[in-house]
This record gives structure tokens, sequence and C-alpha cells, in this order.
């Protein structure tokens, strides 16, 4: 399109050899900078840090498209002894750090620390160990998330076998014949797992999707634990008691006691909700059980979907099936794309033959509605695919930051997410758990996109990791409210808007099951805490599948037999001693919507401009709790995270 902005473009039609190329060609050029960089005499921020800034601002979009290759340079760079030496003469000149402005300092102090936390301060030879750790883990990241993608599990099941089933499940649906007798192919990725799980009435079909899926790429667990082993050996030579230690240091929670007694309060709080749901729930299968003539054993992993949406349908009678011939895809995200645009002052315009990396690909300008002024821009790819990553999420690949000429890069994001094909007879149809995530996830897209630090490391979401989602939690509020949902969820057959019936059931049963869902949240990341602060040598796969049992009370059969943990990516690359951030955050997402939007309305422009402002545009410029403090007026508080998952005294 002519109105795309001239170098706002980002290519994707790499091949292998020039991806090679241009990645040595980066790292070349960037080693250019830092042998000229080491040999100033008189080292300042200008003439040492801000040019080693500024090519991180020049570098990051390019580098983020071929990403991998960065990252092996990168650890070359953090390593460099003559590097160090000269970023830290001028740390240690106190008139230069006088001089400097927050970000600036900011800045130059997560440089020294960067350099430390990767060995620089240690001796020749600790440090040559750690560079080796450092690279072997990355090594094996790359490697996880690639069998986690590649190894789609597959089950082939009669028509009676898939028995509760909706119609829409079979259409177009693949098959194979197998002895004469016509089997449907059914496969681990997201929409066809959820339904099985949600719907099949007989409990052997969700077993046998759910083995598949909880044995799948067992190479992992080797990774993982030689993960853990390098992590705990890293953290160690540094002086750190542990990695989770070594993690948390530029938290907000800083510390791994902070967060152990966060997450276990909220356990013991959680305790009487969970008590009566479980109860529930099993007095659902038993019932099942004793019409059927047989025994009921125990409650497992691979009931409670199918329960829970039982509930749902009884308790609630919201048909969930019902409710997807409101939510296709294209009515949905024009909802979605205009809530945003009120919210946050935004213009969005749709990019024809735009150039994309698949067909499927849709690319948007995003222009600023009060001057008109370019934005960025991003790109939606929505339907599974065969090698395609599996899950939903939003990648940065340009992040807004300042070039040399003292103009501005213009931010770039991608959704990536695995939504259902249309089918012959019917448009993508989302369930409201979809609805959620797409909301969810272009408000890290829009995080993105609104940023206006100075440095790129700082941009956007390049926050501290337990704040990272709050403020895509916090517009997850907008799915729910039935007068946004009136907007746009209408039926794709009659064009009726949904009803104010349909709505407020839905809102009804927000919280079933609210107590069992966060406990498994706080399984996971008590797990996560558990294998990045011990000592002892641990068998990985063992410790997971028992507190998995013992603290989301779900039973998982033969404990021998499962790996489940070797398709849990989060621990792997990112998330690493701070998966309790997800519910870490959702303090202060509940914080700030009960305490401004809910109060001061959900289209209030001058909400919405104090979010853009205070919250998002800063990134991690500042501190994400001066930010807080800034958006609420006060310090955040944790009573309106209670009242949102349904625990009031």
């Amino acid at each position: 399109s002519s109105s795309v902005k001239k170098g706002s473009l980002l290519n994707f039609s790499y091949s292998a050899s020039s991806i090679m190329q241009i990645a040595e060609q980066k790292i070349a050029e960037a080693k250019t900078v830092y042998d000229k960089v080491v040999t100033k005499s008189n080292p300042t921020f200008d003439n040492v840090v801000a040019p080693m800034a500024m090519l991180a601002n020049e570098r990051f979009s390019e580098l983020s498209v071929i990403s991998f290759l960065g990252y092996e340079f990168f650890i070359d760079t953090i390593t460099r002894e003559d590097l160090y030496k000269s970023v830290n003469v001028v740390y240690q000149n106190k008139a230069e750090m006088d001089r400097l402005c927050d970000e600036d300092k900011r800045l130059l102090n997560r440089l020294i620390s960067n350099f430390q936390d990767n060995g620089l301060g240690l001796d020749k030879e600790a440090r040559e160990s750690m560079k080796q750790m450092k690279k072997r883990l990355s090594e094996i990241s790359v490697q996880f998330q690639k069998n986690v993608n590649d190894d789609t599990g597959r089950v082939l099941f009669t028509r009676e076998e898939l028995l509760g089933l909706p119609e829409t499940f079979f259409e177009d649906r693949e098959t194979e014949t197998v002895d004469g007798v016509e089997k449907l192919v059914v496969t681990t990725k997201y929409p066809d797992i959820i339904p099985v799980m949600q719907y099949a009435k007989l409990e052997n079909t969700r077993y046998r999707i759910w083995l598949i899926n909880k044995t799948r790429c067992p190479e992992n667990i080797k990774l993982l634990q030689e993960a853990v082993e390098l992590r705990r050996k890293c953290a160690k030579l540094l002086g750190y008691k542990n990695h989770a230690e070594f993690k948390l240091k530029d938290k907000m929670a800083k510390t791994p006691e902070a967060v152990l007694e966060f997450e276990h309060d909220l356990l013991d709080k959680l305790q009487s909700l969970a008590d009566k749901e479980m109860e529930e729930l099993e007095t659902l299968k038993k019932a099942d059980k004793e019409a059927a003539g047989e025994v009921y054993d125990c409650f497992n992993d691979w009931d409670f979907s199918y329960y829970d949406n039982a509930i749902k349908q009884n308790k609630h009678s919201i048909d969930m099936e019902e409710l997807k011939q409101y939510f296709s895809l294209n009515s949905v995200l024009a909802g979605i794309l205009g809530t945003y645009e009120n919210m946050l002052g935004l213009r969005f315009v749709r990019v024809e033959n735009a150039p994309v990396w698949h067909p499927d690909v849709q690319m948007y300008e995003v222009w600023n509605a009060e001057d008109n002024t370019f934005a960025g821009h991003f790109y939606l790819d929505l339907h599974p695919r065969d090698n395609k990553y599996s899950h939903a999420a939003a990648w940065t690949l340009r992040r807004r930051c300042i070039m040399p000429d003292g103009s501005f890069e213009y931010p770039v994001s991608a959704l990536v997410t695995n939504f259902p094909k249309p089918t012959s007879s019917a448009p993508s149809l989302l369930t409201h758990n979809d609805v959620v995530t797409l909301m969810h996830e272009l408000g890290h897209v829009f995080h993105n996109i609104c940023a206006k630090a100075k440095w790129s490391r700082f941009s956007g979401t390049a926050v501290e990791r337990d704040f990272v989602e709050a403020p895509s939690q916090m517009l997850e509020n907008w799915a729910w409210d039935p007068s946004v949902l009136q907007k746009f969820a209408v039926h794709y057959k009659t064009g009726e808007p949904i009803s104010k019936e349909l709505t407020n059931k839905l809102v009804a049963a927000k919280n079933v099951n609210s107590g069992m869902n966060n406990l498994r949240q706080i399984f996971f990341g008590l797990y996560d805490m558990q294998i990045y602060s011990t000592d002892e040598d641990l068998d990985i796969n063992k410790l997971y599948n028992d507190m998995l049992e013992k603290i989301s009370r779900r039973k998982i059969g033969d404990k021998d037999t499962v790996w489940p943990v070797a398709t849990f990516a989060h621990i792997i690359s990112g998330y690493d001693a701070g998966y309790y951030g997800y519910l870490w955050a959702e303090v202060f997402s509940a914080d700030m919507f009960e305490t401004r939007f809910a109060k001061e309305g959900l289209d209030n422009k001058q909400t919405g401009k104090d979010y853009r402002n205070e919250i998002l545009l800063p990134g991690g410029s500042r501190d994400a709790a001066l930010s807080l403090e800034r958006f609420l007026g006060r310090k955040p508080q944790s009573d309106a995270f209670l009242k949102s998952i349904g625990l009031t005294n």
C-alpha cells in the first residue's frame, strides 16, 4: 500500500543462506562498533554507552526477524572484558553519572548488571566456563521449543468414540481407513484437543488424547534436566544461592521468599473454595459412573475440562457451542480492534497485498487518531499450520526507539495464534476463551506500539517479567463486559446481536472453578520455583507429576508413564523462575481495572489516555511500581484481585 512508511517494512523473504549471510554481516558491523568504543582514552556515556545502545536500537528489528542467530553473538559481546572495562569507567565516574537523565542512568546500570551476570568480574577460567554454559543453554532452549512445535500427536477415533462432540467438529476432518473401518484423525493441536477434552462423553476417549499429549517430546526431559543443572552452576559461579535468587533480583518480587509467601498465602486462601468445587465436580462424575454401571475411582486430569464445561451448561445453562455462533473471527476482530482504537486513541488500516510470510497473514498500519501521525504496524497470523508455533503469543519484531539521526524507528509486532480455520459451511468460530486470548495478546501488541522509550531495551513490553502480563490481563475484562460484547458478538447466520440474557449467563459463569484453575497456576509457579531453587538433584518429571496431583487435585494415572513437563516450554525460556509472574501480575491488573476503568467507565477516553501515557508509554524506562503508582494514584493493593477470583470475606 502506498501509505506504508518508507523504511517501516520488515523483510520476511530470507532464505537459509541469506540469513547466515545477514547475521554474519551484522555481527561484523557490531564488532566494528565495539572495537572502536574500547579504544576511547576518556570513556564517557556519549562515546561508549550511547554507541552501544544505538547499535541495539538499529539492530533490534533485523536480529529479531532472524533472532536465534543473533543470540550467540550477544553472548560473545556481553562477555568481552575490554567492553566491560570501558563501560565500568563511565559507571564509576560520579560527575558523568550525575549529568545523565534517568533513562540513560538506568541503561548504564543495566549494562553493568548484564556484564556481571555473564561472568565479568570473575576470573578468566570461571568466565570462560560461564560463556560455554550460556551458549549451551541457548541451544537447549531452541531445541526444546522446536521439539514441541514439531511433535504433534495424533489419535484415530471412530465417530462413536467421539460421542458428545458438536457437528462442526466433524466438518472437513481428515479420515483414515483402518481394517475397513473409517477413523477420524484428531491431533494434539488446540482446535482439536480442546473440544475433545470438553465434550467427549466417553472417559476413555478423553484419556487417549490426553495420554498422547502428555507423552510428547520425551527427549525434552533430558534437555530440561540439563538446563536446570547449568543454571544452578551459573548462579553459584556468580555468588548466588540458586538460579531463582539470581533471576528475581531485577523483578518486582525481588526475592524467592517473597514469591513463595505470595503463592502459599494464595494457596491457603483457595483451599475452602476448591473443596466446594471439587465436591461438585466429583458428584457429577460419580453420577455418570453410576448411570453407566461403572465404579467411580477418582477425579482425573482428563476429567476436568469435561466436567467444568458440564457445570457451565447445567448450572448456568451456557452452551459453549451455541456461544461460538456469535463469535465469528472477523466480527470479533473488528470489535476488539475498535475497542482498542477508542481506548488508546488509535486508528488501524488494513494493508492490501502486504509483503507477508504466508498467505494467511494480514498486516495493519497504526495511526494516532489525534494528530494523524504514523505509529507503527502489526501482523496477524491466526490459523494453525504444520511446524508453526503452536500456542498464542505476541512477538515484538521492532521496538520504537531513537535512531542516530534523531528520528524514531517505528514499532512492529506480530500476533500468532491457532484459531480454527473457516470450514466449507461456516466462518472461523471462536470460543469465548479465544475471544479473551485475542483481547489479551493484542494488549501486548499495543504495549509495544504505544511505547515511547529512547532505548530499545526499555521499549514497550521490555518491563519486569512479573509485570509484563498485567496490562494485557487488565484488558481481558473488556471481553467479559456485556455492553462490549453486544457491540461485536452477532450470530454468523442471522446477524442477531448476542442477547443480554446470554451475556449475563456468561459473566455469571466467569468464576466457575476459579479455585481449581488458580490452584493449577499455583502448581506451575511452585514447581518452577522448586526446580530453580534447590541444590538437590531432582527427578524433574517425578516432582512435576507428584506436585501436580497434590496441589491441583487431579490424578494422572500411572505417574511413571507420562511426562507432561516435556512440553512446559515456559520454564526453559523466559519464564524460568518467573512463572509466578502470571498470578503476581493479576494483582496489579485487577487493581488497575477496579480502581480506574470500572469506576470511570470502560470507554472513558481520559482513563484510556492515562493508561496509555502512564502504563504503556514508559515501557521499562522506569520501575513498573512507579508506573502503577502514577496510574492508580497510590501503591497497588490486592483486594480487587481476591474479589475478581471469587474470594471475598
